[in-house]
């Protein structure tokens, strides 16, 4: 994986590129360019697959094309293996290679039939033209900016602030064409609120289970497929657990790697399940008072987060990552998007059945602005290629075919998930309840301190060119009584919370971490003896 940047047009100025592509430098190892008039092109890139012929910005044999790639497409062995069947010879063993001539085959066809997590630009030389586009979760990320005479593309949203003009986004599952004057078209083509649609629904919970463990093993499976170490982020919870399970059977050489409080749940599981199962693990101990602001400030840079629970959430998430970069791990696997899928937050309950699947629906299609963006930003930060099995796009769709009753049962949430694998999985892992991730590690009211200064933070970076902090959709959800389109007209007229609010959470946040100290202030209480008579 990667990072990109273009300029693209008669006013692309190489000193504004060059800081751009600057700017990316920590989501890879070496810096890669090609550079034309009116055409600069870069790529930060994380040597993965094929490390040494995988050049990038890569070029069409016919130097009619160049592309720049960011992701992993894991299916490219047998799309190499039909593309060499319909007469295309490869110069390399990338999947780089196999983007670009899968997009001179099948032109804007060719996204269907890549699985992955990726996101790209393919420039027409001629006449300037750009094709862009994103995987269907919006796994990988994706940019643009217009100034005078320039079109800037870039992975991420610091890499284009310095432009001073609006940001945008490619949204997750859409593709189109930036002409030469630097206007950018684009269309889904993929629509995320109507994913399983027409399919028919699976009801029977023995063939769900068996489904969901078939699509989810497969989805695992290929994204061990490397000669590279591959770390695992383990909370000792249900999906990082399941990841690790499967992926110590299919790829040994790999690591564990948890963060949390010495006395957290996160940190007792893990050691238990990795101990368990011989797997060499990492535990990277915080205490509270280990977070302050500067490591606010540096989530926030790190991250370009607008959601105030994914900004805590980048916090105890950046120590995991830096620890892997430490080892020289650059391949990991996380348990993220289960919830989403699988029913793991209350709020999937609380709104009944009927109204369920929207609410799935519209958590899945935001996914790339919060939980895949803290992912991507953090992992990538530190040169690791993070890869999320439970959002490939087949299990994405399965996990819609199924109804909420299979996925909350007898009160426990993912239901399906722990019937699928119940022969797999511990009793103790089976049995854990899902906590959110930095609750679990025993940091989030200590980052919660910070809170009212989260927005002024991102603000300093220039990340409102794109989208300023908004309010956590969870709690607008709930103050609208379940409402999901009350929820999200409240959220766009109110984005942030008010000062009363930032009061009251500061308060008991404040409440929160005084207790420690009232504690070790006071004493331990004298035990009550009986008098000895």
């Amino acid at each position: 994986m990667c990072g990109i940047a273009l300029s693209i047009g008669p006013e692309a100025d190489p000193a504004v590129f060059r800081r751009m592509l600057a700017v990316l430098a920590p989501r890879g190892e070496v810096t890669e360019t090609r550079q034309e008039s009116g055409l600069l092109t870069g790529v930060r890139r994380l040597r993965v697959v094929d490390r040494d012929r995988a050049v990038q910005p890569w070029t069409s044999a016919d130097g009619r094309y160049v592309l720049c790639y960011n992701g992993e497409v894991f299916n490219h062995h047998e799309l190499r293996r039909e593309l060499t069947g319909l007469g295309h010879d490869f110069r390399s063993e990338s999947d780089t290679e196999v983007v670009l001539a899968a997009f001179l085959r099948w032109g804007e066809e060719a996204v269907h039939r890549l699985r992955g997590e990726w996101a790209f630009a393919v420039v027409e030389r001629a006449t300037g033209r750009v094709y862009l586009a994103r995987d269907p979760l919006g796994v990988k990320p994706l940019y643009w900016a217009r100034t005078p005479g320039c079109l800037h593309v870039a992975s991420e949203v610091k890499a284009l602030v310095g432009q001073r003009a609006p940001v945008a986004e490619v949204p997750p599952g859409h593709h189109g064409w930036a002409d030469s004057d630097g206007r950018v078209t684009l269309r889904p083509y993929l629509d995320l609120l109507r994913l399983g649609e027409g399919l028919p629904p699976v009801d029977d919970p023995d063939e769900a289970a068996l489904l969901v463990r078939a699509a989810l093993t497969d989805s695992i499976r290929m994204r061990v497929d490397t000669d590279l170490t591959v770390g695992v982020v383990l909370s000792g919870g249900l999906d990082s657990s399941l990841a690790l399970l499967h992926v110590r059977e299919m790829h040994p050489d790999c690591v564990a790697v948890t963060v949390g409080v010495p006395d957290s749940p996160d940190v007792a599981y893990a050691r238990r399940l990795a101990a368990d199962l011989g797997v060499a693990h990492e535990v990277i101990e915080l205490r509270p008072r280990d977070i302050r602001l500067g490591e606010i400030r540096e989530a926030i840079r790190i991250s370009e987060l607008t959601e105030y629970g994914d900004i805590i959430n980048a916090v105890v998430s950046v120590p995991i990552f830096r620890r892997l970069r430490e080892l020289g791990i650059k391949v990991v696997l996380t348990g993220d998007g289960s919830d989403e899928l699988f029913g793991g937050y209350p709020m999937y309950h609380e709104v009944g059945p009927d109204r369920a699947r929207r609410l799935f629906l519209h958590k899945i299609r935001n996914l790339g602005r919060t939980e895949l963006q803290r992912v991507d930003r953090t992992s990538m930060d530190h040169g690791v290629e993070a890869r999320v099995p439970f959002l490939d796009l087949s299990v994405v769709e399965l996990a819609m075919r199924l109804p909420l009753s299979l996925k909350m049962r007898d009160g426990q949430e993912k239901w399906i998930v722990r019937r699928a694998f119940a022969d797999v999985l511990p009793d103790y892992i089976r049995r854990r309840p899902k906590n959110p991730m930095s609750y679990s590690s025993g940091l989030h009211e200590r980052a919660r301190l910070y809170k009212p200064f989260f927005a002024r933070l991102h603000r300093s970076f220039g990340y409102d060119l794109l989208e300023p902090v908004r309010r956590d959709f969870d709690a607008v959800l709930t103050r609208c009584g379940n409402d999901l389109d009350r929820a999200i007209a409240d959220g766009q007229a109110r984005p942030d919370y008010t000062v009363l609010e930032h009061a009251r959470d500061l308060v008991g946040a404040a409440k929160w971490n005084a207790a420690p100290l009232v504690r070790r202030l006071v004493g331990p209480r004298p035990t009550r003896r009986t008098p000895v008579r």
